[in-house]
Parts: C-alpha cells; sequence; structure tokens
C-alpha cells in the first residue's frame, strides 16, 4: 500500500497518466454526487425544511470543505502521503453518502451534508496541488480546465440517470441514495495508479492576509464578496420547480431536472475553453466575465418569475438562464484558482491558495443564510441579493491592477 501512495515517477511519465486518472475519479464521484444534488432540495422540503434550511445545509457543507482544505494541506505536506490524502477524502465522502437515505429530518440532512463534504475537505487540495505540479506554468488552466470538465461528464450523467430513475421509472429517493454511494465507492480506484510529482509540496496551506502581496490580499477579498453572492445551486433548481403552473410535482420535477442536465452541459463544454481562454488573455478578464454574468443569471431569474407566460415558454426561457449559469461556473471555477496563484510568489502560494479557500468557503455560510431569509420572505429578493452583491464585486475586479502578468502583456 505505501508504495502505491507514495510513488513518484520523471515528469515525462505522470503528466498525462495524472490528468486522466483524476479526471476520472473526479466525473466517476461527480456522477454520484449529482444524482444527490439536484433531488436534495425536494427531499429537504418533503422532511420539512424551508428556505433558511435549504440554505444552511448546502452552505456549511461548503464550508466545511473549504477549511478543510487548508488542514488537510498542511497535513499532507507534514506527512508527504498526498495520495494517501485523496484517497481518503473521495472513499470518505463515499461511504458518507449511505447515510442519506437513512435520514428520518431534514436536521439529518443537516449532519451529513456537512462530514460528507469533510472527504471534498480532505482531497482537493492534494488533488489539485498534484494536477497543478503535473504541468507547466502556462498549462494550468487548462488542466484545471479538463479537470472541471470531466468533473461536469459526471455531473451530466448523474443527472440524466436521475431524471430517468425518479421520474420515468418511478424509483424513490432511498434507491437513489443506495445507488450514488455505490457510485462512489467504484470512484476510488483510479486513485491507486496516480503518481505523485517527485518534487509536489503545498507548503503548509495556512490561512494570512498579511503575509501576501496586495494584489493577492485585495483579489481574496473580491472573491470573497462575490461568494456571499454566490449561493447555491439548490435555489436555482427550487425557483425553476416552483415557476411552472398548472403541473404535477412529477411534472415539474422532470422540466427541472430536465434543466439541470441543460446546465451541467454547458458547464462541461466550456470548462476546457474557458481554462485556455483564461491562458491566453488573463485570469481576470474571464473571472469579470464570469462575475458579471452571474448578475444576468440573477436578474433573469428575478424577472422569469415576473412574466405571465406558459409553461413552454418558461421553459425556454429558464433554458436560456440554466446555460448562462453553466457557462458562469466554467468561467470562475477554473480561473479563480489558477488567477491566485498567478498573484503570489512560489513560496508563499500555499499561504494564499489556503486563504483564498477559507475566507470564500466560510463566506458561503452567510450566502446560505441571507438567501434562505430572503427565500422565505420573497423569492425575488434572493435574486436581487446576488445580482447585486456580484455587480459590486465586478466593479471592484475591475478596479484590480496586478503588477503580475499571465501571461506576459494580458492582464
Amino acid at each position: 500500500m505505501t508504495e502505491i501512495v507514495n510513488c513518484q515517477l520523471p515528469i515525462a511519465d505522470y503528466v498525462l497518466l495524472n490528468i486522466i486518472l483524476l479526471g476520472l475519479t473526479s466525473l466517476l464521484t461527480d456522477f454520484s454526487s449529482e444524482m444527490v444534488v439536484p433531488i436534495l432540495p425536494f427531499f429537504i422540503k418533503t422532511l420539512g425544511g424551508g428556505g433558511i434550511a435549504i440554505g444552511l445545509i448546502f452552505g456549511f457543507g461548503d464550508a466545511v470543505a473549504a477549511i478543510l482544505k487548508v488542514v488537510s494541506g498542511h497535513w499532507a505536506d507534514k506527512t508527504r502521503r498526498y495520495k494517501l490524502f485523496v484517497f481518503i477524502g473521495y472513499l470518505f465522502s463515499a461511504v458518507a453518502k449511505f447515510f442519506y437515505p437513512l435520514a428520518k429530518s431534514w436536521q439529518n440532512i443537516g449532519i451529513i451534508r456537512p462530514i460528507e463534504r469533510v472527504g471534498k475537505g480532505f482531497r482537493d487540495a492534494p488533488r489539485d496541488a498534484i494536477v497543478s505540479e503535473s504541468l507547466k506554468e502556462g498549462q494550468r488552466g487548462r488542466g484545471f480546465g479538463v479537470q472541471r470538465a470531466m468533473d461536469s461528464v459526471g455531473a451530466i450523467l448523474g443527472s440524466v440517470v436521475v431524471l430517468v430513475l425518479f421520474v420515468y421509472l418511478g424509483k424513490d429517493f432511498t434507491y437513489i441514495f443506495w445507488l450514488s454511494a455505490f457510485i462512489g465507492l467504484i470512484a476510488v480506484i483510479p486513485i491507486f495508479f496516480v503518481r505523485v510529482p517527485a518534487n509536489l509540496k503545498l507548503n503548509h496551506r495556512r490561512v494570512s492576509l498579511k503575509a501576501l502581496p496586495w494584489p493577492a490580499k485585495k483579489f481574496i477579498i473580491i472573491a470573497t464578496i462575490f461568494a456571499l453572492a454566490n449561493f447555491s445551486v439548490a435555489f436555482f433548481i427550487l425557483s425553476a420547480q416552483s415557476s411552472f403552473t398548472g403541473l404535477g410535482q412529477t411534472e415539474a420535477l422532470a422540466l427541472t431536472l430536465l434543466l439541470y442536465i441543460f446546465f451541467n452541459i454547458f458547464d462541461a463544454s466550456f470548462s476546457e475553453p474557458a481554462g485556455a481562454l483564461s491562458d491566453r488573455v488573463g485570469r481576470r478578464k474571464v473571472i469579470f466575465s464570469g462575475y458579471l454574468l452571474f448578475s444576468v443569471v440573477s436578474i433573469g431569474f428575478l424577472f422569469s418569475h415576473t412574466l405571465q407566460v406558459s409553461n413552454t415558454a418558461r421553459f425556454l426561457i429558464l433554458l436560456g438562464l440554466f446555460a448562462l449559469y453553466g457557462i458562469f461556473k466554467a468561467l470562475i471555477d477554473a480561473s479563480q484558482r489558477a488567477y491566485i496563484s498567478d498573484l503570489s510568489p512560489t513560496d508563499i502560494r500555499g499561504t494564499a491558495l489556503g486563504t483564498f479557500e477559507t475566507l470564500t468557503g466560510l463566506a458561503a455560510i452567510p450566502s446560505g443564510l441571507i438567501a434562505g431569509i430572503f427565500w422565505n420572505i420573497n423569492i425575488l429578493y434572493t435574486f436581487a441579493f446576488g445580482a447585486g452583491m456580484s455587480l459590486v464585486a465586478s466593479v471592484l475586479l475591475l478596479r484590480l491592477r496586478s503588477p503580475f502578468t499571465v501571461p506576459l502583456g494580458k492582464d
């Protein structure tokens, strides 16, 4: 087991292998997770949970994952067992999914979801470091984009399967949760064949704004402001389902799952091009486009609830909005991590990534809480809040000027 976990090879041998294997694990894990995510908001509602419960469950889960990225980075550096942390993280998430079908209340889900996300927190920092150090600096955006694309392919498969199982085959939540957990277990297998870069080091991802150069510090603050706006996809899912009129619950859920599949298709299709684009024209421009696009999507959802149109017309409008939401996800997910790496000298890159992940992750808790409170008052307020905060972040990002260039002369 030790040889499998710590095996190291020269650069030429492991670059493509690592990207493919870790991408395959991500694909299968997202296949498993995305069988749960699109139906979890509805499951919480059936258990009596409202907007605040949904916001806190998703927000707290994301915050736990973000904070543990920093902790796992420190432990992985200290023990030098990077792949072991990746393996344990994916395995932990898979095992935790077995508790979903046992849940009897939304409070149970409130405990299970953060526990499941502990696995994500343990695996992501070492995994991203293996991907990053397996590539040259000018290829990082493309590499992370490929990783995101494979995530999204798994998400498409998962959401298609849950649509077929739930809507057309009549399977219940419990059946889908069990199947998701078993697929999650299969996802850990490719990790055994990953090869760790010989000089890999995460530089103890501690949290400290003080140690960072001003451009990196300012971007982390801006990204944290945007994280307050970027509430969970659960609210977009519930918004779509509740906007259809005169339909039964199964029909409305079927249309919503189709929209979610469309979202994942666009996320998958644009992930790699978005990463490559950030390599060519600069991360900041791509991230700014993503922030602005989130504002457009939020405003679109706001107005979609005020329109008096047929369900067919509403579905087509939401189809466009979910497509834009998928493009937004593709634009920022890889580019933000790559940008904070580019803004930081090598010796404090781990600190910069740890600070970025912690602060933006912690912002998920108030983001979910605020979105949930607004949701309970009026759905429109949730999307108005998201649009307004993301516009603030966009304006602040426009004013950010960096002495670093990614690539030279492009940012």
